[in-house]
Parts: C-alpha cells; structure tokens; sequence
C-alpha cells in the first residue's frame, strides 16, 4: 500500500486525537517503520490495519467507523495534493467513473509498485450508479468513505448501500448503490 495512505492515516490520528495518540498506537503495534512512513514509498497494508485495530482499541470507536472516517479525510487529503485529477470534472457521477480509467492509470505512472482496487461503474439511471470495488484488501469501508468524501466534494447528497457479492471464481467484491438525493 502507497506510503502517501499511512502518512494521511498518521496526521488524521495527530489531527482528530494527538500527537501523543499516534506515539500510542505505533507503540502498541510495535513495527518496524515507526510510523517513518515515505509518501512515495510502499508498505505491507497489515501495517495500516494494525495502526486502525490499535487506535479503535484505545478509542473505543468501531474499526468500521474508523476505516470510513479515514476515506473521507483521505478525499479531502487528495483533492487537495492531486487537484488535476478534479480539474474540469463538474459531475459527482463522472469523477466515480474516471476513478479506474483515469485515475488509477495516472497514479500507477506515479507509483509503479501501487497495487490499486478495481472499480467497475456501471449506470442504472440518471441518479443511481452501482459502483464494484475488487480487492484483496477488503478496505471497503475505506473505499465508502472515499465515495462520500467525493460526494462531499462535489456538493452532491448521497444515499449509499453496500453488499458483498461473489464472482463466478467466487471472489468476493463489494457493490455499492449510490443514489444522488436532491
């Protein structure tokens, strides 16, 4: 996983919490790196699941609800480092879409060794979209909160449903309803 995504994690916990909450749970975790994380670096994505298990222990807040609070940080973190990927996108629906096909191709020029999601978007009318997350990962809640962190973005309310699906090779995947409100 991109070093850019724990350098993000590190400043939210510094940011929400405090400085001496980020010591804590890099205590608790006791990895290597130390939380000395290189944006354009690459790191074990079990590091990061740690860093979240230790902080919701010591919060008492839901791994679930830290995961999704981190996309939505992690949006505005993006929108703000990588504005050319917003730069003439208008529509909440067409950034969701340029996510896999532009995107993701930009930023595997950026960082080779990135290992990213796959997104499949797929219409079902003019407010719907179901939007596939594919990963081996399984940070879905990290992808919601990314979905509402571009909704926020975008000014554009949102209803969001998720489900886990399996593919035919019986791969799970997570299928996201997304439906604009007005």
């Amino acid at each position: 996983m991109l070093g850019i995504v724990f350098s993000e994690f590190v400043d939210m916990v510094e940011a929400s919490f405090s400085a001496d909450m980020v010591d804590d749970i890099l205590d608790d975790t006791g990895f290597e790196t130390d939380g000395a994380y290189s944006t354009v670096g690459a790191y074990d994505h079990q590091e990061l699941v740690g860093l979240v298990v230790a902080l919701s222990k010591r919060t008492g807040i839901s791994i679930d609800d830290l995961v999704q609070t981190f996309g939505q940080h992690l949006m505005v973190r993006f929108a703000e480092r990588y504005r050319f990927f917003f730069e003439g996108v208008t529509d909440f629906f067409d950034f969701l879409k340029s996510v896999d096909n532009q995107i993701h191709v930009e930023v595997r020029k950026l960082y080779p060794v990135a290992e990213l999601p796959r997104f499949v978007v797929r219409d079902i009318n003019p407010t719907t979209v179901v939007m596939e997350y594919h990963s081996s990962r399984s940070f879905e809640n990290l992808a919601r909160g990314l979905i509402e962190g571009a909704a926020d973005y975008f000014n554009q309310p949102v209803s969001i449903s998720m489900e886990t699906k399996k593919e035919a090779t019986d791969q799970k995947f997570t299928e996201f309803t997304i439906t604009t409100l007005p």
